[in-house]
């Protein structure tokens, strides 16, 4: 038995089928297609040769159809193809109006940890087909010169920004605190805590930050870095270090982990907050899900609050 020469099929034939089953007749299927009525019974005719049986009996005179047992075999195959044509050309809308496809997005460990898991929860809630792509970096420096090598679509960002071509929004203000053992003395300070009334403690802070970033820059105190004994990227390794004593970290509030039980944080005194934003590429159409994807990390945001 010769094999049935599927690739020959057209998606036509299945068409043209469903519209003579749904109306019983070529003359009214030709109309709803803008076909000749020969034209469909050839189409019809065509898909017989190919499938080796009759689909359709045809009454006389051809004025009405029925299906045959393969016709209704064919057309249940035809409902599916249509159905899945429609899909891909649903999802191919939304690829080219950026709402399914892959968003390519840039963090650092703190946002990674507080801020982007309600984000993307909230995000895939509305665009459940953009698969987010992350890249974590714990300088944002880096992930700044991927936004604009086209690398990343955005990246969350602390203000100032470096010089580029970027556009973005400011999202929160994050403020730096002195994490201290929750033995310390200091742990029991309510006031704001002054470094300089406390020359002798020995600091932990972050590394390998653009300058503005350093501990040394945000205090305003270039003398500070000889009092800096630790440095770590890793806000679990800086905590876990103060619970132990070695030293007092500063950090943004947003690398606290409040289940922590071994340290206790304090405000800092006469020490401006961070502020966490978004940036992406000025001359970078934002796709839907880019724009939606900054819109729910603003709404997040807004609800992120950081009681000391």
């Amino acid at each position: 038995m010769a094999k049935l020469p599927w690739t020959r099929l057209d998606i036509q034939h299945f068409v043209t089928l469903m519209h003579v089953a749904r109306c019983g007749s070529f003359t009214e299927a030709a109309a709803q297609l803008g076909y000749t009525q020969s034209a469909v019974s050839q189409q019809i005719s065509r898909l017989e040769s190919l499938v080796g049986h009759l689909v359709v009996n045809r009454s006389a005179g051809g004025k009405t159809v029925t299906l045959t047992p393969a016709g209704r075999v064919l057309l249940q195959h035809a409902e599916t193809l249509t159905g899945t044509l429609q899909r891909i050309a649903i999802d191919v809308d939304a690829l080219s109006r950026g709402a399914a496809g892959i968003l390519r997005v840039g963090c650092y460990e703190s946002v990674g940890a507080k801020l982007l898991p309600s984000v993307l929860t909230s995000f895939h809630q509305e665009y459940p087909k953009v698969q987010v792509a992350l890249t974590e970096l714990p300088d944002d420096g880096d992930l700044l010169h991927r936004v604009e090598s086209n690398d990343l679509d955005l990246t969350f960002v602390v203000f100032p920004l470096t010089a580029g071509p970027f556009e973005s929004q400011p999202l929160l203000e994050d403020p730096y605190v002195l994490v201290v053992a929750s033995d310390s003395p200091l742990a029991e300070s309510t006031l704001p805590i002054d470094l300089d009334d406390h020359p002798d403690l020995p600091l932990m802070s972050y590394a390998e930050l653009r300058p503005p970033h350093s501990m040394e820059a945000r205090l305003g105190r270039p003398a500070y870095r000889s009092r800096v004994v630790f440095r770590s990227n890793q806000n679990t390794t800086l905590l876990g270090l103060a619970g132990q004593g070695y030293a007092a970290a500063v950090i943004p509030q947003l690398g606290l982990d409040p289940r922590r039980q071994d340290v206790h944080a304090r405000k800092l005194a006469s020490v401006n907050p961070r502020i966490i934003g978004i940036a992406w590429h000025q001359n970078r159409e934002l796709s839907e899900a880019a724009s939606a994807f900054i819109r729910t990390a603003r709404a997040v945001a807004s609800q992120l609050s950081f009681p000391v």
